[in-house]
């Protein structure tokens, strides 16, 4: 059994122990790719993480410190799923579409073991894509969903001719029928917005919505095989390169405290010391914490100007809402600056909804605007209140 195969004369022998050799040789590129995927995936939300922490402080490093000390891990990560769930579904689908394209037009260089884009679509359940598609259907805004039919309508008809290759009738029916009938039933609906967007100029938005769906008929099928590796592995790395700066992009406007405003009074302590800011006191947020309390103010962590003294008036503190201690209300208002608001000091506080982004386009869809995901227009509506004048830093009675 351990011994060489008789060969014709001038023909190398390949030895069992040889061909054992070459086989892990050849699978060391996927699964080395795989290994540092593995390796440097979970660090991509903590790395978010932090920079969002860096930027709420304004780059200052005691600021963040003491943000890292108080803001909860769950919070942080619950503002990090609800922002970026829309990303799974891109990269499910769009790695899906491209490993099938590369496996039905080019079998040959569709190497699980070599390549990870087919290593990927390779080991893919079924379901999963279905729950990508499901999840894009609820959280991808209007104008992206003709983009996810697209999606949608390739893989399968991808996936039709790779799994019944000697089905034509079904072949012709997913990749060409389906697809048509889909972009009539499309247009018949958005034809309307897509006019009103050309109208308003925003070329955009007429774009998201009037290309995708007869884009679907073009890529139900396989491409001239000598281009496909280089199409589709070059598509595939540039959605690995831009993917994240724009998931970063997305994150770093997303806030992770609630904002409240804090009305205080200031009172006249029986033993009033000397003004210590954070810059002369030793030790740091810490240092500031407990002076606070005890001159009867508060200290910003840059030394600068801090929120009124007991010879002040009252004042509504406005910011980012970050803990309450046994002394002191901490605050970081809209200037980065933390402010230990004495407890006893607080007479008031509200929590301040944020702010509806004003939106970029006005153009709906049977009275759905374009910017709306189906979760959010499915959810019930918060009921319209009069604003708290705190919330826009007024004092209650000031006009």
């Amino acid at each position: 059994m351990g011994e060489d195969r008789a060969t014709a004369p001038g023909v190398p022998r390949i030895t069992t122990s040889s061909a054992k050799a070459v086989r892990p040789r050849r699978m060391a590129g996927a699964r080395q790719a795989q290994q540092w995927l593995l390796t440097l995936l979970p660090t991509f939300p903590v790395l978010l993480l932090v920079l969002r922490l860096w930027q709420l402080s304004q780059q200052d490093m005691s600021t963040m410190l003491l943000l890292v000390q108080y803001v909860s891990p769950l919070g942080l990560l619950s503002a990090l799923l609800i922002a970026l769930v829309w990303a799974f579904p891109v990269v499910v689908l769009t790695f899906g579409v491209l490993g099938r394209l590369l496996r039905l037009s080019a079998p040959d260089r569709f190497d699980p073991e070599r390549s990870l884009l087919a290593s990927g679509t390779a080991r893919t359940p079924g379901w999963v894509i279905s729950a990508a598609v499901a999840l894009g259907a609820l959280t991808w805004q209007l104008r992206f969903l003709p983009s996810l039919l697209m999606l949608g309508l390739w893989l399968l008809a991808l996936r039709t001719r790779y799994l019944h290759p000697d089905q034509p009738t079904r072949i012709l029916l997913v990749s060409v029928a389906l697809p048509l009938a889909a972009a009539v039933l499309a247009y018949t609906v958005l034809g309307p917005a897509i006019w009103t967007a050309y109208q308003d100029g925003e070329v955009a938005t007429a774009a998201l919505l009037a290309v995708p769906p007869a884009a679907t008929v073009l890529l139900t099928g396989p491409i001239p095989g000598w281009i496909a590796p280089a199409l589709t592995h070059g598509l595939a790395f540039t959605v690995a390169a831009v993917l994240p700066v724009v998931m970063g992009a997305v994150f770093l406007r997303v806030p992770l405290l609630p904002t409240a405003a804090v009305e205080v009074v200031p009172k006249q302590s029986a033993s009033p010391a000397p003004d210590v800011t954070a810059s002369a006191a030793p030790g740091g947020p810490a240092s500031s914490a407990s002076a606070a309390p005890t001159n009867g103010g508060t200290a910003g962590l840059d030394g600068g100007d801090g929120p009124p003294t007991a010879n002040g008036g009252p004042e509504v503190v406005l910011g980012a809402f970050i803990t309450v201690t046994d002394t002191s209300t901490i605050m970081l208002d809209r200037t980065a600056t933390v402010r230990f608001l004495p407890n006893g000091w607080v007479e008031s506080q509200v929590l301040c909804p944020e702010p509806a982004a004003v939106p970029y386009s006005l153009v709906s869809v049977r009275g759905w605007p374009v910017e709306e995901t189906a979760l959010n227009w499915m959810m019930p509506r918060r009921p319209v209140a009069d604003p708290d004048v705190r919330c826009e830093g007024r004092l209650p009675g000031d006009t």
